[in-house]
């Protein structure tokens, strides 16, 4: 095997082989796990029947209800299994608590004639003790596919359907939706069989095992469901790869000081100048110009949607959810989350391929403009059909055009199409670009890392189309989380490492071989852990103990390429520097503020994804914290701290390319005030709300189960209502001094840019 020097970098071919080998390992892992899902989830009965064998509900019953569930988009609205939103409750742990409590009453009446409330404590923990054997009986038979349920069991079901009817009635208690959303008793009859159907799977014994098919979840005493042993090992157990990985990363690089963005001593001449734009990268100037304008959007519903936990039912007196509901409210908020932020990177990778190809070829700003075109199509159609969608006025089209229902992946399969094949535009317009790179010896192995990690965007996002409204639901979350955490996570921030690698290297401040040696460093730390980590998300719906056991040890590993970014920090300071006489000179740079945001991604990535995804990673404490507040928490300073404050940093990129030195004065204020804007405003929703009501949350599930703590009740405290308006203060900085004036800069520098071309 040839382990000398590979291509033209100077660098030696073992680091193409480790990340060959790092993603070929986790990918076998990974594909290994999701077979399992197959084998393993919850089994859909053919019917579920009473003891004199009449029908209660049928497996077709479950999955229509599931499309109900999708159809009205009430994952928008709450969890099942706890993923999902967070403004309803989780409906599978609100099945499970009332069923539970249905059985004991119906126990205590049986056996004492009493309520249970009434009973002495002896006979209600006799009481108790009944119903946790009760749900905790696997009564399914794989052989007849058929689920028996007791009687109390199928009185339960036939209450609730009622229950059901009367929660989505209810503006004050359903998190937003509005009055009589779901009316039809019999959608509401099909719904109730699949939460009935989520809550028998979370409760009842796996086959020869002493905990559920969701390993317990959720957290319910009253039901039997409590913590499993395996969640407290593989914690303690993660714990040791973590500090391992820790030791041989900082060991690595102590020994090897040439680890990171380091500056060589030789001198670097620039090959991206601020004022030099082609036409192909001013074309790509309109697309930041959108990108603002749908950040600001998104905010704005983001707001309100976050708004109704502060004021349930009300937007500040108006009754703005009637027209617009939070389900609709948070569909956009998500959407165009990730429309902006792809919008960006696929601006900036344009931007960035042809200061590669140097030379434009024919017709490129033409595809650039097309392209441009079929992402306007793309949101503008996709978000009015989301709307129409859960208005029901799509038919059956509802899942190809309208709302698809699921988390994240809301858009119809219709609009995914279109997005796929937006991105294999995007691909063969890279390619065009940088073809005279990939045929130059000295750009030739960075240029093709640049095109691979491109390529890999559109590939890994397939798995959207490897599943249904009709799939089991433990299948269809784990190709969903495919998307999530590895397409998104994963494949996202190597294609941003490696265009920042370029980016670096194409302004003079690294060498070509430094930026080679990141992309592959990064490669080989971030989906070393990343790729089997993302099993993390699927601790609780429906797969077996071995994802907990890898998912634990690998996702605890993923904070450790994480610890580098405090070095990477200082090492971006330094690249700031100039190299005068003294070494101390420093020099300011045109894209200064390009590097400002780069930092900011540096310290969210380390506390939002790092601090705050590893807090609620560890099993044992994902069991009681998974869609509890915490989980925005995280989410919002990972998505918006790291993947938005790395396409505003392309955004900002695009800005200074256009603009002369003179002409970027005047945006450049706004820049600044964004910069400042943005990084206040969204520590001020962490410290002000987000972290402190978390542990709130959490303390509760820990003290009243899951089901409370996610309840109408719940929300209605007044601490927590005080804790929802103290979300405010953050919004407004970030939004008013965040992204207006980020707006208002994007906007000055097209005019300013037209008037030029004038």
């Amino acid at each position: 095997m040839n382990t000398g020097q590979s291509f033209h970098s100077g660098l030696s071919a073992w680091w193409r082989i480790g990340a060959i080998f790092t993603v070929i390992a986790g990918f076998a892992v990974l594909i290994f796990i999701s077979v399992k899902a197959y084998q393993y989830s919850p089994p859909i009965p053919k019917k579920v029947v009473n003891a004199a064998g009449d029908t209660v509900f049928t497996g077709e019953d479950i999955l229509v209800g599931q499309q109900v569930f999708l159809k009205y988009a009430l994952m928008e609205n709450g969890t099942i299994w706890g993923h999902g939103a967070y403004l309803g409750p989780d409906f599978s742990a609100e099945y499970l608590h009332t069923l539970a409590e249905d059985v004991g009453e119906a126990l205590a009446q049986e056996r004492y004639q009493q309520s249970l409330e009434d009973l002495q404590p002896p006979e209600r923990e006799a009481v108790q003790v009944e119903i946790r054997r009760v749900l905790k009986q696997n009564r399914f038979n794989p052989q007849t596919q058929t689920l028996l349920f007791t009687k109390p069991e199928e009185d339960s079901y036939r209450r609730q359907i009622t229950k059901w009817q009367d929660h989505f009635s209810e503006e004050s208690r359903n998190g937003g939706l509005p009055p009589k959303y779901l009316s039809n008793r019999g959608e509401l009859e099909h719904l109730t069989a699949f939460f009935a159907w989520t809550a028998w799977a979370a409760v009842a014994d796996r086959p020869n095992k002493s905990y559920s098919y969701t390993s317990n979840f959720p957290y319910d005493p009253l039901a039997g469901n409590t913590l499993p042993g395996a969640a407290i090992l593989w914690s303690a157990l993660s714990l040791i790869t973590l500090l391992g990985g820790t030791a041989a990363i900082l060991f690595a690089f102590g020994k090897f000081d040439y680890l990171g963005w380091k500056r060589g001593k030789e001198e670097l001449q620039p090959r991206m100048l601020p004022g030099e734009a082609t036409e192909g990268q001013r074309a790509i100037l309109k697309y930041f110009v959108i990108v603002a304008l749908l950040f600001l959007v998104q905010v704005l519903v983001g707001g309100a949607t976050a708004h109704n936990r502060a004021e349930p039912g009300s937007f500040y007196g108006f009754d703005l959810y009637r027209f617009l509901p939070t389900n609709i409210l948070r569909t956009w908020h998500l959407q165009l989350a990730i429309f902006w932020i792809a919008t960006s990177y696929i601006g900036g990778g344009l931007l960035l391929a042809a200061s590669l190809g140097k030379k434009e070829p024919k017709h490129q700003t033409a595809g650039i403009h097309l392209l441009f075109w079929a992402l306007v199509l793309l949101v503008g159609g996709s978000l009015l059909g989301e709307l129409l969608g859960i208005n029901q006025l799509l038919g059956n089209l509802w899942s190809w055009f309208g709302h698809q229902g699921w988390e994240y992946l809301d858009l119809g399969r219709g609009w995914q199409v279109v997005l796929v094949i937006g991105l294999v535009l995007w691909l063969i317009l890279l390619f065009r670009v940088v073809t005279p790179a990939l045929k130059d010896p000295e750009h030739q192995e960075i240029t093709t890392l640049f095109m691979i990690a491109a390529l890999v965007i559109p590939l890994f996002y397939l798995p959207a189309f490897f599943f249904n409204s009709t799939s089991n639901y433990t299948v269809a979350d784990n190709w969903r989380f495919w998307i999530i955490h590895l397409w998104v996570e994963g494949f996202f921030e190597l294609f941003v490492t490696t265009m920042v690698a370029v980016l670096f290297y194409q302004l003079g401040l690294v060498s070509r071989k430094t930026a080679t040696r990141i992309i592959y460093l990064d490669a080989i730390l971030f989906l070393g852990a990343g790729i089997i980590g993302t099993g993390h998300h699927w601790y609780w719906t429906g797969q077996t103990h071995l994802n907990m056991a890898l998912s634990a040890l690998f996702s605890a590993m993923e904070v450790v390429p994480l610890t580098l970014l405090t070095l990477d920090a200082w090492d971006f300071v330094k690249l700031t520097r100039g190299s005068g006489e003294t070494g101390r000179q420093k020099r300011q740079l045109p894209y200064k503020w390009v590097f400002y945001f780069l930092m900011a991604v540096g310290f969210w990535n380390f506390v939002g994804a790092g601090i705050f995804g590893f807090l609620i990673n560890l099993p044992i404490i994902s069991y009681f914290e998974i869609g509890t507040v915490l989980t925005p928490n995280h989410g919002h300073t990972a998505l918006m701290g790291v993947f938005g404050m790395e396409a505003v940093a392309l955004m900002v990129l695009g800005f200074r390319q256009v603009l002369t030195d003179e002409q970027w004065r005047r945006p450049e204020k706004f820049i600044r005030v964004s910069f400042w804007g943005l990084n206040i405003g969204l520590a001020l929703m962490v410290v002000g709300n987000l972290f402190p009501e978390g542990i709130l949350q959490l303390s509760d599930v820990i003290h009243n189960g899951y089901w409370h703590a996610r309840g109408a009740e719940y929300l209605a405290n007044h601490t927590v209502r005080f804790l929802e308006w103290m979300r405010l203060p953050g919004d407004g900085v970030f939004i008013v001094f965040g992204v207006v004036p980020l707006v208002i800069a994007a906007i000055i520098t097209y005019a300013t840019m037209k008037r030029q071309a004038a």
